[in-house]
């Protein structure tokens, strides 16, 4: 039986017609992509989502299935992540219910209720600063929004029917600079809980999480003359940074502290659980290219930005470093949350023989520390 089941997989696979057979989202961290395009970090991705969804498969390749979101919409998921459910499956389309905002001293809390999961995306965006969630399958049937005074950080929430089987719900937050939050379900209620912007957005009142790239069996790099791994010194600019923050008594947590194997998807559950301010990434660049040299950022989330950018404006104050760019969208795992501003540091190039240089110098890591450090206070201080 299980063998015939496979049958029809494949035959459904090279006709291109999926329509038929529904799968449920399920495992560790699934995430929904734009395309079945693929790069070294792998397809652009639409964001995170929770599992136990039921989506019908309309199409595959090798690694990924193509998912039907709503009627004109669709993404590509991780055959992993998807359980085989029926081959038979005409999924119906869901109602929106009742909706509320409260709050409590951390977090505001959305709560949209359906009468099943659906799918969704969310994203940042700025000016106005707002969180904007897109309902996949689902008609608007909420006749009423309850908002405690309890609030802090939710301004305002509204929504429209934006196509006959897509809601976008728009979140005002009272804020200009996001400060994070997470999304996912509670039984059938989708929640929203949005972190409250901190009433003095200084270092010593914030919880600061420092990643060290790589490390254990994931070596990284290398450097081009001298040979040493990327994972030993992304942990010397992670600790020297630490040393930094505790001094001036802030909170600091480490994704590791020892030359460990860690997964992404563990940092990041980590990071979620932990749900810091401010987090930092420390790696080592490298090209083919013996020229490519510089200093670099990276965020993934627009409204994550301006971090990305205190930080690099500080670091090109170092003396022999170049720039090589502040760089958004980026799929790498640990920044993609939205639960705190995040970004990635390639201090430098391992491939380059300048950059190799500095990079061993042990002045040279405390500066850039010194200079992390001096950025998240700009950072912070722009926000006052």
């Amino acid at each position: 039986m299980k063998q015939l089941f496979y049958l029809i997989s494949f035959v459904l696979i090279a006709v291109g017609s999926f329509s038929q057979v529904a799968g449920t989202i399920t495992g560790k961290l699934p995430q929904l992509a734009y395309s079945n395009g693929e790069d070294r970090l792998g397809s652009a991705k639409m964001g995170y989502i929770d599992t136990a969804i039921t989506l019908d498969i309309i199409d595959s390749t090798v690694d990924l299935y193509q998912v039907k979101l709503s009627r004109n919409h669709s993404a590509y998921i991780d055959k992993k992540l998807m359980k085989i459910d029926s081959a038979s499956s005409k999924i119906k389309t869901a109602t929106t219910e009742s909706w509320s905002v409260r709050g409590d001293s951390l977090y505001d809390y959305i709560s949209i209720s359906f009468n099943k999961r659906i799918a969704y995306k969310s994203w940042m965006e700025t000016n106005p600063t707002r969180i904007v969630v897109d309902l996949y399958g689902v008609m608007s049937n909420t006749n009423w929004i309850t908002q405690l005074q309890s609030v802090k950080e939710v301004k305002n929430i509204s929504f429209e029917q934006t196509e006959d089987d897509v809601v976008r719900v728009y979140i005002d937050l009272a804020h200009p600079q996001h400060w994070g939050y997470s999304i996912g379900y509670k039984g059938k209620s989708l929640q929203i809980k949005v972190k409250h912007f901190p009433i003095k957005p200084k270092l010593e009142n914030l919880v600061i999480a420092i990643d060290a790239g790589h490390g254990g069996t994931n070596l990284g790099a290398d450097g081009v003359t001298s040979k040493v791994l990327e994972k030993n010194y992304t942990i010397l600019f992670a600790q020297e940074l630490q040393k930094i923050l505790q001094s001036k008594k802030v909170k600091v947590i480490m994704t590791r502290e020892t030359d460990t194997t860690i997964d992404n998807k563990d940092r990041v559950l980590f990071l979620q659980q932990n749900w810091p301010d401010l987090f930092v990434s420390f790696h080592l660049n490298s090209s083919g290219r013996p020229t490519a040299q510089g200093v670099s950022t990276y965020y993934k989330h627009v409204a994550f930005r301006p971090f990305s950018q205190a930080l690099l404006s500080h670091l090109l104050t170092i003396d022999g470093l170049k720039e090589f760019g502040n760089v958004g969208n980026f799929n790498f795992t640990p920044i993609q949350p939205t639960e705190f501003n995040s970004t990635l540091v390639e201090v430098a190039f391992l491939s380059s023989p300048d950059d190799e240089k500095i990079i061993l110098d042990e002045k040279f890591r405390k500066n850039v520390a010194k200079e992390v450090y001096k950025g998240m206070k700009d950072f912070l201080k722009s926000l006052q």
